[in-house]
């Protein structure tokens, strides 16, 4: 019964001409039911969708067709140029592959190839333990479009040598590439011609939004954040958000960046502002919360470089199993600032496993902080003591 009337909540709530974002943050942030309502509720406190539902469908179609234009701007094969009425034609040859100019299409289009390939390994791999983003979506963008107006991401890719994994990890603790040349194997055999895999999905939503921010570009972390996103759009039970997860997915990610994008910023590493101010706000939280465990990690000198970086700037995407990492982000959503409620729920993990750490050395520590024990502390524990925190 109680179930019954919270969807009559989530139903009501959403049903009203204007969205009362008070009310939607605190139904929210107790996470949304297994009914359809997620996908609407993150459209809404991700401001992709206004409070008005009057507005919904005029401005979900402008947003939509934008999207679409975006993808025949940023995705276009050299040697071909968008004419007045949307089409393409062919120019001159005095544009080629070894043409020196650095206004070249070539030029330009070499340079995409090198961060094309970072996004393609990244999106291959996204939530490998979870079958999804392998399989066929059933809308792929060239039947969205209606034409063959763009290259696919994937015959560039099919251009270039795979490359091997190795033992490397980068500045949030993820597994890197090696320059290994290898053979392609089964593990990256593309779908037929006319299907596209949801991570192929995902690299094109990074790929554009990368080319739209120059300034930023693609930083390895980045397909972290967008997955779970997607994901939730893609597998909605309402078909058109389903079929438009795609521009949804992005416009709802670029908003989700724009709060979050400093911690991407290697050069912001140490500033305030940056991911080095959330790692002092989150051991001054400890602090605060259980000086002995605090004092015990700094004796050990377990720096939060070590585990609470690539927890806060992936927002425990990768510590978590997906459905949990989506129930943490309907509470980090429902908040104003993702990143105040984000702080107390790292908190609340490390207060979590307490026992374990004053017990443990230096080795153990480290192990433990960084494969989070999620079977053991499953993530409504770790939301309680979040909540408890707060208070």
């Amino acid at each position: 019964m109680a179930y019954k009337a919270r969807l009559q909540e989530f139903s009501d709530t959403l049903d009203a001409e204007v969205i009362d974002l008070k009310k939607l943050r605190k139904l929210v942030f107790n996470g949304c039911p297994d009914s359809g309502y997620r996908s609407k509720c993150w459209k809404l406190l991700l401001s992709y969708l206004p409070r008005e539902r009057k507005h919904w469908k005029t401005e979900l179609e402008k947003q939509r067709n934008t999207y679409m234009q975006f993808i025949d701007e940023m995705i276009i094969k050299p040697g071909r140029e968008a004419t007045e009425h949307g089409g393409l034609a062919d120019v001159t040859l005095d544009d080629h592959p070894l043409n020196p100019n650095p206004d070249s299409e070539w030029r330009a289009y070499f340079k995409d190839n090198e961060m094309l390939l970072q996004i393609d390994k990244d999106c291959r791999r996204l939530c490998p333990d979870f079958n999804f983003f392998q399989c066929a979506s059933k809308h792929p963008c060239s039947r969205l479009c209606g034409k063959n107006s763009f290259e696919t991401l994937r015959k560039r890719v099919e251009q270039t040598v795979l490359q091997s994994e190795s033992v490397s990890r980068n500045r949030l603790g993820i597994t890197n590439m090696s320059a290994v040349k290898r053979k392609s194997s089964s593990e990256f055999v593309p779908l037929p011609d006319g299907q596209e895999a949801h991570w192929e999905v995902c690299e094109r939503i990074l790929f554009v939004f990368a080319k739209l921010n120059t300034g930023l570009g693609y930083i390895q972390g980045m397909n972290e954040i967008l997955g779970p996103i997607y994901y939730t759009f893609a597998t909605d039970p309402d078909t058109e958000c389903e079929e438009f997860a795609e521009a949804d997915s992005f416009f709802c990610f670029t908003t989700l960046m724009s709060e979050i994008r400093d911690n991407f910023i290697k050069t912001l590493d140490d500033s305030q502002c940056g991911i080095g101010g959330l790692m002092d706000q989150l051991m001054s939280q400890l602090k605060e919360q259980d000086p002995t465990l605090w004092h015990k990690l700094q004796e050990q000198d377990l720096k939060p470089q070590f585990y609470a970086f690539r927890w806060l700037t992936l927002m425990l995407s990768q510590e978590f199993p997906l459905p949990d990492v989506i129930r943490i982000w309907d509470s980090l959503f429902s908040q104003e600032k993702c990143s105040t409620f984000l702080i107390k729920v790292a908190c609340a993990m490390l207060l979590l496993l307490k026992d374990d750490l004053l017990r443990g050395d230096f080795p153990s520590n480290m192990k433990l902080v960084q494969n989070f024990p999620y079977s053991t502390f499953d993530v409504q524990k770790v939301l309680k003591k979040a909540v408890e925190i707060s208070r």
